[in-house]
């Protein structure tokens, strides 16, 4: 084990070779850009290895929405100035920036021993800079304030720091409540360090606003984490503890449990205690211990206090559990996180078409076999079983949380059923109240109005508005988690994709009434066959529309969107009629509007209460929920005598 040094508690003592700290923002602020600079900066890499740009979005799909999904660790040997001769070992956490992945948030928090607050130096703090920051405060971690991308052309540095500084204040006076003894002298008094994560710089002193930080290194950064995060603190005495905050999977050695040792020592062989979440402990051996150096992960001998390892040989481990002391076992408490506010049916694919490409992973007991699979690792989704035995509801944070898990899914091979999404409601004093989303969007000044028509059609609320003289407007409201089903989609259109919105869950509220999501009805296919040019000209005035020439239909199926309000049966698999007869003029191909391609988070959107989405690994399809024309007439009666 390495230095240690004894601090004022009577029994505690702490690691001053170790740090570990977080790195939190908003969505697209720079924080794995950033990581990227700081493994380069301190040749963390072997010489001759290639590295991509954001080595820490690892996931197809990270890389693809440039966002990060799960909560990574990676380590950061430091030997420069700020050191004192040694080499400082520093665990950074790389955490999401949506709201919709909170729970690994949380999770990425309970690892460390403060946070590096990340902010634009244009957009400043947004709605999850102030989620990441309240979980913050709340788990009492000293934060370090990083002004990013400072060579921003419209950076405003100076009022990006008053705006944050305005933040941490106004949450630490919300929550004096419900953390009584909370430090308002320590959040307020916050280093500030300037830098442009994508150059490699930073400093302490602030730059003009657009221009890049004096100094040519990330070496302000690494000295403000060794002097402001403290060290890990342990007692000498006590008995080991580690808390299983992550799961991997090795294909040697099967499931990983990634864990933060708060006292005694982990070594390889050793028989410990598994504390599990049902109450009950259990005798195991740790087959394997690895630590991390930069990406990758090197077998140890042994580990000590403060230092996040991960161990094989425990299969059935999961998240929050605790690895103790056989003799003495000492639990340490769960990791809880916050209720899931939307929710969305997923079930095997029950279309006309389904399975009919070889492979395709289509039985209830597949389904439901990856459900639980993703229950394991991700703390933050419930799935609750439905009136059908083939399929089963799936709460989580929000609507893309959702999605991600769905589109994961697709890429696997599985052909599902997927619902629209709906919001999880909860009485209070006998009243359905709802969640609400705290809604932040900047838009230019020229789409104010549509964005606030938009926004009150969901029966948001608008609770600020600023004009920064910059062309462009910041508005706040408070809006129905539901109002914003559907809403990015209608939002980019009518900012001409210039709009940037974000939210972040308020709470509940007593429900707000019935929302219009949608003002056009469905183009329905009212027969099976094959998608022909023919059928599609002669009826492309009145709608528009989602299939391809030569695609496979079915009835019930939505192939389109109409113009007006209501829903459409056609056929759309119409041929021309040959005969002898000379025609007047041959058909125009070349005039045929081409469809539009919906993404599977614009299908969902789209759908509506009747309708719902089949997702296979080649097509994502929109259609209704009864097939039969005649049975959803019927269904449509009955619904409207009710």
């Amino acid at each position: 084990m390495s230095e240690t040094t004894a601090t004022a508690g009577a029994n505690t003592a702490s690691r001053s070779d170790l740090r570990n700290v977080a790195i939190v923002a908003h969505v697209d602020h720079g924080k794995t850009t950033l990581v990227d600079a700081m493994l380069k900066q301190t040749h963390s890499f072997a010489s001759h290895g290639e590295v991509a740009d954001r080595v820490m979005d690892s996931g197809d799909l990270e890389r693809e929405k440039g966002i990060t999904i799960l909560a990574k660790n990676t380590t950061v040997a430091y030997n420069g100035p700020s050191a004192n001769g040694q080499v400082m070992t520093i665990n950074v956490i790389d955490t999401p920036g949506h709201a919709d992945f909170g729970g690994e948030v949380e999770r990425g928090l309970s690892m460390v021993d403060g946070v590096v607050l990340l902010v634009d130096a244009s957009e400043g703090p947004l709605p999850q800079t102030r989620f990441v920051l309240r979980k913050a405060l709340a788990a009492k971690l000293p934060v370090i304030l990083l002004v990013n991308k400072t060579d921003r052309p419209d950076a405003r540095i100076e009022e990006v720091v008053a705006e944050s500084m305005d933040l941490l204040l106004g949450l630490a006076s919300d929550m004096a409540d419900e953390v009584p003894d909370l430090d308002l002298d320590a959040v307020l008094n916050v280093p500030v360090v300037y830098a442009s994560g994508k150059l490699g710089r930073a400093s302490t002193v602030q730059p003009e606003n657009g221009t890049a930080p004096d100094n040519e290194d990330l070496e302000p950064l690494f000295k403000t984490i060794i002097d402001h995060i403290p060290a890990p603190t342990y007692n000498p005495e006590g008995v080991l503890q580690a808390h299983v905050t992550n799961l991997d999977a090795s294909p040697f050695l099967g499931r990983l449990a990634l864990l933060r040792i708060f006292n005694g020592t982990l070594t390889k062989g050793q028989t410990v205690a598994w504390c599990r979440a049902d109450g009950t402990i259990k005798p195991v051996k740790i087959t394997e211990l690895l630590a991390t150096q930069a990406l990758t992960r090197v077998p140890a001998e042994s580990a000590g206090p403060g230092e996040i390892v991960a161990v094989a040989g425990i299969e059935d481990i999961t998240i929050g559990e605790t690895l103790t002391d056989v003799e003495n076992p000492a639990p340490l408490p769960l990791i809880t996180v916050d209720p899931p506010a939307i929710s969305m049916t997923i079930g095997i694919n029950t279309s006309p078409i389904a399975g009919k490409v070889k492979g395709h992973k289509v039985t209830a007991r597949q389904v439901k076999d990856r459900l639980d699979k993703e229950l394991v690792g991700n703390v933050s989704l419930n799935v609750l079983p439905t009136e059908r035995p083939d399929a089963w509801e799936v709460q989580g944070r929000g609507e893309l949380a959702l999605s991600i898990l769905v589109e994961q899914m697709r890429r696997e091979g599985f052909e599902l059923t997927v619902g629209k999404p709906q919001v999880v409601t909860k009485m209070v004093d006998g009243k359905v109240h709802e969640p609400m989303e705290h809604m932040t969007i900047d838009v230019p000044e020229e789409y104010l109005g549509a964005v606030t028509q938009l926004m009150a059609a969901r029966k948001g609320r608008m609770t600020n508005m600023a004009n920064h003289g910059t062309g462009w407007c910041r508005m706040e409201f408070i809006v129905p988690a539901r109002g914003l089903i559907g809403f990015r989609t209608r939002f980019l259109t009518d900012t001409r994709g210039a709009g940037i919105a974000s939210s972040l869950a308020e709470g509940y509220e007593p429900w707000a009434g019935p929302i219009e999501y949608r003002t056009n009805g469905s183009i329905v296919a009212d027969r099976s066959g094959v998608v022909t040019p023919f059928a599609m000209i002669k009826l492309q005035e009145r709608m528009s529309f989602f299939v391809q020439p030569t695609s496979e239909v079915y009835e019930g199926m939505i192939v389109g969107e109409n113009s007006r309000a209501d829903d459409m049966d056609v056929n759309i698999t119409r041929e021309k009629q040959l005969t002898n007869m000379r025609a007047a003029s041959s058909d125009t191909f070349e005039n045929m509007t081409p469809p539009k391609v919906l993404t599977l988070e614009e299908s969902l959107e789209f759908a509506r209460e009747d309708e719902c989405v089949e997702v296979t690994p080649e097509a994502v399809r929109i259609r209704k929920l009864i097939l039969d024309a005649s049975e959803r007439a019927k269904a449509a009666r009955s619904r409207a005598r009710a």
